[in-house]
């Protein structure tokens, strides 16, 4: 269930707007977890035949998607169709070379353009999909041309009065939006559903963390340097088990270390001798979204050769003994969270297509009593990026906060 925590202090949004929200707690177009037990595959069927996936009870919106041919862009698309979401009129903007492509939604066929003065006009809202810098240009003249902007990258998450929003977490802080909302980094999306009820009973006090995370977060490069890496190497795999004294060098145009066949303890770039991007990106998205700037997060992000699918491994210590049982309880009622029990577990392909966060392998740690230990799956593609791009939009136009919080009448 939804957190009553404290708001990030800031200058608009009526109090009336954010008791709406906690009143409503998890608000239109959020997923409810299914409880534990069952395969990812057999919560998936239970869910789309029970309930399938409600629209939001809003007026149509006229919608953009800037990235729209890249993976996130393909699966923003698709869950908007899934999800029947109301659009009146879709806009497709990507790099010059995809101008021109055509592409499917619903029963009918869009043609792909490029960002171009006066493009937004008319749009109500924009999904942005696009790499930091861009969206630091396109993000405000999409705002300026009357668009509420959702957008994906970096550029605005810690950027104060900018809402920084995961739906099933702290949807009231989107009352307060001046245009822009960001959507978490994938490691960050997939861990937040299952650590802020836990945080809410226990009070986080310090993570240590190691991510497991596939080439499809780097995009499709990511996707195509590991496909031509495995083939090459699959040439001759008994090379493989004296690699290290032989010069074993696949072509390298994404990953700082060959990708096939190995593992990569590091996600993005340094921003010091020892911490990387995704590394500093974690602790503190994770701070922000659950209003806690005192966690302590210890976190090593590593690239794996799988390609879709993020997973965590995670010890989490709290400020009051959290017992497993209890645990176990709070996360099979938690939005957005598929808990699995005993010996099941989520692995990278049994979440792939799904949604939500899937929590396997929770128990006690021994080290430090009261605290524990699980494990989270999740498709970064969806849950990590594109999905909660969705539900957001969904909160947005269901509680009428698709306008800047000083705009709405």
């Amino acid at each position: 269930m939804r957190a009553d925590s404290p708001p990030h202090d800031q200058d608009d949004g009526s109090d009336d707007e954010l008791a709406l929200a906690r009143a409503t707690g998890v608000l239109a177009g959020t997923l409810e977890g299914e409880g534990p037990g069952g395969s990812p595959a057999e919560h998936e069927k239970e869910r789309d035949r029970d309930s399938g996936h409600p629209a939001a009870e809003s007026a149509e919106i006229s919608v953009g998607i800037v990235g729209a041919t890249g993976l996130v862009g393909q699966e923003m698309l698709r869950i908007l169709e899934e999800r029947n979401f109301p659009v009146s009129e879709l806009r497709l903007f990507a790099s010059e070379r995809s101008k021109g492509k055509p592409v499917r939604f619903r029963d009918e066929t869009l043609v792909v353009g490029v960002v171009e003065e006066g493009c937004f006009e008319g749009l109500d809202l924009v999904l942005m999909e696009v790499e930091s810098d861009v969206s630091r240009e396109l993000a405000p003249a999409a705002v300026a041309e009357g668009a509420t902007v959702i957008d994906n990258s970096s550029a605005w998450r810690m950027e104060r009065g900018v809402p920084l929003v995961v739906a099933e977490v702290n949807p009231e802080e989107l009352a307060r939006h001046k245009g822009i909302v960001a959507n978490p980094n994938c490691t960050t999306m997939a861990l937040m559903p299952v650590l802020a009820p836990l945080h809410r009973r226990f009070g986080a006090r310090r993570l240590v963390v190691t991510t497991l995370q596939s080439v499809s977060g780097s995009g499709q490069a990511g996707i195509a340097e590991l496909e031509r890496q495995a083939n090459e190497l699959m040439i001759r795999p008994s090379t493989l088990r004296r690699a290290g004294t032989s010069e074993i060098s696949p072509k390298r145009d994404v990953y700082p270390k060959p990708i096939a066949f190995n593992v990569v303890p590091q996600c993005d770039a340094f921003v010091d001798p020892v911490t990387t991007k995704e590394e500093k990106k974690l602790l503190e998205e994770s701070r922000k979204i659950l209003s806690h700037p005192g966690l302590k997060v210890m976190a090593t992000c590593v690239r794996v050769p799988v390609f879709v699918g993020h997973c965590l491994s995670v010890v989490a210590e709290f400020d009051q003994p959290a017992h497993v049982e209890e645990v176990l309880d709070i996360l099979a009622e938690a939005p957005g969270v598929e808990l699995l029990v005993g010996e099941e577990y989520p692995t990278p392909l049994d979440v792939a297509g799904t949604d939500g966060s899937w929590v396997g392998r929770v128990r006690p740690d021994p080290t430090n009593d009261g605290g524990v230990a699980f494990w989270v799956a999740s498709d970064n593609l969806r849950k990590g990026a594109a999905l909660n791009c969705v539900q957001v939009a969904e909160i947005l136009s269901s509680q009428g906060w698709l306008r800047p919080a000083g705009q709405r009448t």
